[in-house]
């Protein structure tokens, strides 16, 4: 069965961690041309693409198509409520900052900082 858009939460990351994240466009095939941006991420990944394979494994079983928009590194850091995008994956290249900090901001508005 078919999954909707609306049930892809826009973020998943770990709280409190250093780790790698994978920017995702994910659509839905149904003639409605609807797609979103999310982000995944955690410190458990030793590459990015362990985060991506998961991530479209689990979007491809619903029923929905993806592609990586590229990826980096996340530091958030609870303590300092703080959220820091920066660097690049050599693999999928680097997502866009902005981008991404538009998706954090919207699920963690006081945290986050674009990085360089």
């Amino acid at each position: 069965m078919a999954a909707d858009l609306q049930m892809v939460d826009d973020v998943r990351i770990d709280p409190d961690r250093l780790f790698k994240y994978v920017l995702i466009q994910v659509w839905q095939d149904n003639g409605s041309s609807r797609e979103k941006n999310i982000m995944r991420g955690w410190a458990t990944a030793e590459y990015h693409a362990d985060i991506y394979d998961q991530v479209s494994t689990w979007i491809e079983k619903h029923v929905l198509h993806c592609e990586c928009q590229g990826s980096d590194q996340i530091n958030h850091n609870g303590a300092e409520k703080k959220i820091h995008v920066y660097g690049y994956s050599m693999g999928f290249g680097q997502a866009k900052h902005k981008v991404t900090t538009a998706i954090l901001k919207s699920r963690y508005p006081d945290k986050c900082d674009l990085g360089k």
